[in-house]
């Protein structure tokens, strides 16, 4: 039973002997990557660099550049670009269940991607700007 569940698996058309399986595959260490960087302090973490990994596209990088121009275009630049990660993320889950054959495995990595990403550049922004309010308070 398990050997006919297994030679299924390897011979699927997004099996093991396919690039639609290791590409998502390989994606997945940039996600656990991420997920071990939870544990550091939210000023260690770059608006660059989670830009990147959650989006992989276009508007991330034009982003990144703005950000590296212009850094006070920091909260324009945050305005635009999470739902655009979201977005992203539901569009190639989306993709993931409609290409043939599906592949589940690209579906749950972009999920995953988005939300990892999303989650770091949340707690960069609030460390970020709390940190700014809670100064200001102080010195009041």
């Amino acid at each position: 039973m398990a050997t006919t569940k297994l030679q299924a698996l390897w011979n699927h058309p997004a099996g093991p002997k396919t690039i639609h399986f290791w590409a998502p595959t390989f994606k997945w260490g940039i996600s656990i990557a991420n997920i071990a960087d939870f544990q550091k302090p939210p000023e260690t973490l770059s608006y660059p660099q989670q830009m990147g990994i959650t989006l992989f596209s276009y508007p991330s990088c034009s982003c990144v550049r703005l950000y590296i121009v212009f850094p006070h275009l920091l909260t324009v630049c945050l305005l635009y670009i999470i739902p655009v990660i979201t977005g992203t993320g539901l569009i190639w889950s989306r993709y993931s269940t409609v290409i043939t054959p599906k592949n589940w495995n690209l579906f749950s990595v972009s999920l995953g991607m988005a939300a990892t990403g999303i989650y770091q550049i949340t707690r960069k922004v609030k460390h970020d700007y709390a940190s700014e309010t809670d100064h200001v308070v102080a010195r009041e």
